[in-house]
């Protein structure tokens, strides 16, 4: 075959990869809004158990940065291809292990203890995928076309939000008592059979032009991390800022939902797992076309749109979700990801062209990650936290999606257009120093 993959084969790689590290994480974080309060955290009252058990999905957030870091650096100096191996193998293992853990019932307090670890791990190795897979894709794609094919990875993540929820969805059919005894680790499991494909394309491919031309050439950088903070600080800040609002916007509306929805507002489960189902179809599709529209009018002007549209949807989509009616629920949910896909699509192109080849996957990895943590970690917990503070009332939850949304579009309104950059350039000459 030479020396280069097909286009097609390294997309398939990537877009896997991603497909199983939203799957986890929402598996995760269904689980977590659903049944880990009762399994890990029972000698809570059902607030303090869910937010436990929600404080137990930051925790995988949390260590994506240390991840990034990690992969960053050896992404780098290495390779991107071994590090989206290793970062697969690390993962796979730690959600396969989730569903054979036993609860508190059986081993007491180790039980959190194990479920905290195994997320952390988990964490830490997704730490390194999702900006590896992009510029995968970034570096092998004709420039005129970069947005449209590198949105494929992200597409991957309703893809595997779909997977998440569907066997989820499944499971949740089975009577109470046994959906909480051995049920809910089903999916878990199935993740090993996601794990083994993904290695399967992944060890297929070859290493990008762009990093065989820095090795051809022994321009590694020595220590990238340190050398992107020097060099494009305010690169990395201004990603993580975009990062953030996307982040925020997504795991409101698919993490906390699930107990706000179903606690307080007394929609069924499946109800709001139908609408983040249908939410994801619109959202694939949706990513491609915002995508495309970013190859003809810029990164910048796509993102700042969809922030705004999030922004300006806040109080309308609760307002729908107030109505118990599953149609407006479901079209409540699904403008939420239509919007967002505006953000998170074009983002993917934006991480991979504002660095150099040197240090792409450090500066990709911890500005996406740093953003990624505060947004995804820790929205739902704070979104949980001032409903019970506000009594109820989703309002502040609302200004907070109006915020996060602002934030995002002003960090992509600081950062300079990055469309037309050269990826194989050492230091494209674009963006925000």
């Amino acid at each position: 075959m030479g020396e280069r993959s097909p286009l097609g084969r390294v997309i398939t790689s990537s877009v896997v990869g991603n497909i199983i590290e939203q799957f986890d994480f929402a598996l995760y974080g269904s689980m977590a809004a659903l049944v880990f309060g009762p399994l890990f955290f029972p000698e809570f009252s059902p607030l303090a158990g869910t937010l436990a058990a929600l404080a137990t999905f930051a925790v995988g957030f949390v260590a994506r940065p240390l991840g990034s870091i990690f992969f960053g650096h050896f992404g780098d100096r290495i390779g991107r291809k071994s590090m989206l191996v290793l970062c697969l193998l690390i993962a796979g293992s730690a959600t396969f292990l989730m569903g054979v853990l036993p609860t508190y019932a059986t081993i007491g307090i180790w039980a959190p203890v194990l479920l905290v670890t195994l997320r952390f791990v988990q964490g830490f190795s997704f730490g390194g995928e999702y900006a590896g897979a992009v510029l995968m894709v970034a570096e092998y794609a004709p420039p005129e076309r970069r947005g449209f094919f590198s949105g494929f990875v992200p597409a991957g993540s309703p893809v595997g939000l779909m997977l998440a929820n569907g066997t989820v969805l499944l499971v949740a059919l089975m009577p109470r008592e046994q959906f909480l005894a051995w049920g809910w680790r089903l999916p878990f499991l199935f993740s090993i059979v996601l794990v083994a494909i993904g290695l399967y394309i992944r060890l297929k491919i070859y290493e990008t032009p762009a990093f065989r031309r820095v090795r051809e050439t022994r321009t590694e950088a020595r220590m990238p991390i340190i050398d992107v903070l020097r060099r494009s600080p305010g690169r990395v800040l201004l990603a993580g800022g975009i990062s953030f609002g996307f982040a925020a916007i997504f795991y409101i509306t698919i993490i906390f939902l699930l107990s706000y929805g179903t606690s307080q507002l007394g929609i069924s489960g499946s109800v709001l797992l139908v609408g983040t189902i249908i939410g994801a179809v619109f959202q694939i599709a949706t990513i491609l076309g915002f995508n495309a529209l970013s190859d003809r009018i810029g990164r910048r002007p796509v993102i700042i749109g969809g922030a705004l549209v999030s922004a300006a949807l806040a109080f309308p989509f609760f307002w729908l979700l107030q109505s118990g009616a599953p149609a407006l629920v479901w079209l409540a949910i699904t403008a939420m990801m239509v919007s967002s896909a505006a953000i998170y699509g074009p983002l993917a192109v934006l991480l991979a062209e504002l660095f150099g080849t040197r240090l792409r996957y450090s500066g990709a990895s911890l500005g996406y990650q740093l953003g990624a943590t505060i947004g995804g970690g820790f929205s739902p917990l704070i979104a949980t936290s001032i409903l019970a503070w506000s009594g109820g009332g989703p309002w502040p939850v609302a200004l907070y999606l109006v915020a996060v949304g602002l934030v995002a579009a002003a960090c992509t309104y600081l950062l300079t257009e990055t469309v037309r950059a050269d990826m194989l350039e050492d230091v494209p000459a674009v963006g925000y120093e």
